[in-house]
């Protein structure tokens, strides 16, 4: 079968543009093609910032009470088609039902948050904050008041740039909560699994948006260095890897953007030797296996201390040779395949370094039994792994467990803290004084106490520290409103 190059969409319509080179998509579970996203549409990207340029001076001037109105009724609109979404997130990504259904409610979270925006966008007032005793002097009152205040506006065209890993959800983080503040947006998702991103974007136009409101265009590193110049871009999203979110904060910044980068991770779970077993084999099996590790939030480090490595090891192992590998879209699947080939290969190569550093392998994932077809690896647990071994440094981005020993809690916060990331960090424990100590020492942004996956509702920043996030506001929260406005104070005196 023959796909058709994927379309744009601009200024609420479709826009043909193949551009000269492409990327074609397969379904991991089966390896058949899915979709062809062009790469390189460098005059598509020029037209929807163009779109978005235009259609700013209107929309910025309309009512925020107005704004919302769209953002409500594309929540009911995407309420409706919450299972087709996740079909196409299954099909071109390859996460189970389950996951996918997940991810496309967490961005319906979103767009409720985004339609607190009257509140969020809200500026401050200090009446008679300062008396002027020049000019106009009032016998009664010695002088006359000044009045200060400060309000929130909007900055312009906005981009957002997203990865594979979540391709209806993380698009949320960012375009709901920017053109409820005013803005306009460019959306560039990832090559990888683009058709959800575009449906999404699709539902957006039924809501009634403005045409040019919101913009899709697909491309590569090209297209981005390109939205990255552009002069009539104001601000840059982006969420990836930490190399790919430094170079885009370096070019965006060079280039007077506005840039937030939310990228890699190496996240440690600690368990001390009174938390409650079942629940933290369950929180570490999930944090870790779940999205078959495709996810900055995966707990890919743990850290035993004391004896808690007696039970906790074997009841890993046995609890994770019992995860069911296969397509997403079966029943009883607990684990889909790896997003691509390329991704399959990483998984791979990090389970022959892991075993060539010295950890010791308790559960091989390449042995696992799964489909002939796709891009499939079973979860894999390395155990005596130490600090300095590439599998306890590096992002692998996949199912694979690295398990380190320590005597003290205090030993196993240095392990986290020796981690270049800082993305989050969790602590399984019934002792108050032991999460205390954790949560005042260990470097991370997001903790959680006894949760294996402490993901924040979109009413609060996704909060990465280090080289975990670029810039100076997280996505997400109040910091997502403050993000998309800029502060103008005004200084009032009535003569």
């Amino acid at each position: 079968m023959t796909h058709e190059i994927l379309d744009h969409i601009v200024a609420g319509r479709r826009h043909a543009e193949a551009g000269s080179t492409h990327r074609t998509n397969q379904n991991p579970a089966t390896g058949d093609t899915v979709s062809v996203a062009p790469l390189d549409s460098i005059s598509a990207a020029s037209a929807a910032v163009d779109a978005a340029a235009k259609a700013f001076p209107a929309w910025s001037e309309t009512p925020v009470g107005d704004r919302i109105q769209f953002l409500f009724k594309y929540k009911n609109i995407l309420e409706a088609h919450v299972d087709e979404l996740a079909e196409i997130v299954v099909e071109e990504h390859g996460k189970t039902r389950a996951e996918a259904i997940g991810s496309v409610r967490r961005g319906i979270d979103c767009i409720e948050h985004a339609c607190a925006a009257p509140v969020l966008m809200m500026g401050r007032t200090l009446p008679q904050i300062a008396v002027s005793s020049s000019f106009c002097r009032t016998e009664d009152e010695g002088g006359v008041g000044i009045d200060s205040s400060v309000d929130r506006l909007p900055l312009g065209v906005c981009v957002g740039i997203t990865p594979f890993n979540f391709p209806v959800m993380v698009p949320m983080w960012m375009w709901p909560m920017a053109i409820a503040c005013g803005n306009t947006f460019v959306l560039k998702p990832s090559e990888k699994d683009p058709a959800s991103a575009v449906r999404a974007t699709e539902l957006a136009q039924e809501a009634g948006l403005p045409p040019g409101v919101l913009n899709l265009v697909h491309g590569g590193p090209d297209v981005v260095n390109h939205l990255l110049e552009h002069d009539q871009v104001d601000a840059v999203s982006f969420v990836g890897s930490t190399r790919a979110g430094a170079a885009i904060y370096a070019k965006g910044a060079a280039h007077g953007k506005r840039v937030q980068c939310m990228c890699g991770a190496k996240n440690y779970s600690i368990v001390m030797p009174d938390a409650n077993r079942g629940a933290a084999i369950d929180g570490v099996l999930g944090s870790t296996f779940g999205n078959t590790g495709q996810r900055c939030l995966a707990g890919s480090v743990l850290v035993c201390v004391g004896d808690s490595a007696d039970w906790l090891v074997p009841g890993l192992v046995e609890a994770a040779r019992g995860i069911t590998v296969g397509p997403g879209c079966q029943a009883g699947t607990h684990m889909g395949p790896m997003q691509d080939r390329e991704s399959l290969d990483r998984v791979m190569e990090y389970i022959g370094i892991g075993e060539s550093d010295g950890a010791e392998l308790l559960l091989d994932g390449r042995e696992t039994q799964r489909p002939d077809s796709g891009f499939f690896v079973g979860p894999s647990i390395f155990d005596r792994v130490t600090p300095s071994m590439r599998i306890a440094q590096e992002e692998i981005f996949g199912p694979v467990l690295s398990i380190m020993r320590a005597s003290t809690l205090d030993e196993g916060v240095s392990m986290v803290n020796t981690s270049e990331y800082g993305n989050m960090s969790v602590i399984f424990s019934d002792s108050g004084h032991a999460v205390r100590r954790f949560e005042r020492t260990v470097q991370a942004g997001m903790l959680g106490v006894n949760v294996g996956v402490p993901a924040p509702m979109a009413a609060f920043p996704f909060s990465g520290w280090k080289n975990s996030f670029f810039g100076d506001l997280h996505t997400n929260g109040e910091d997502g409103a403050r993000f998309f406005t800029k502060a103008r104070v005004t200084v009032r005196r009535w003569i």
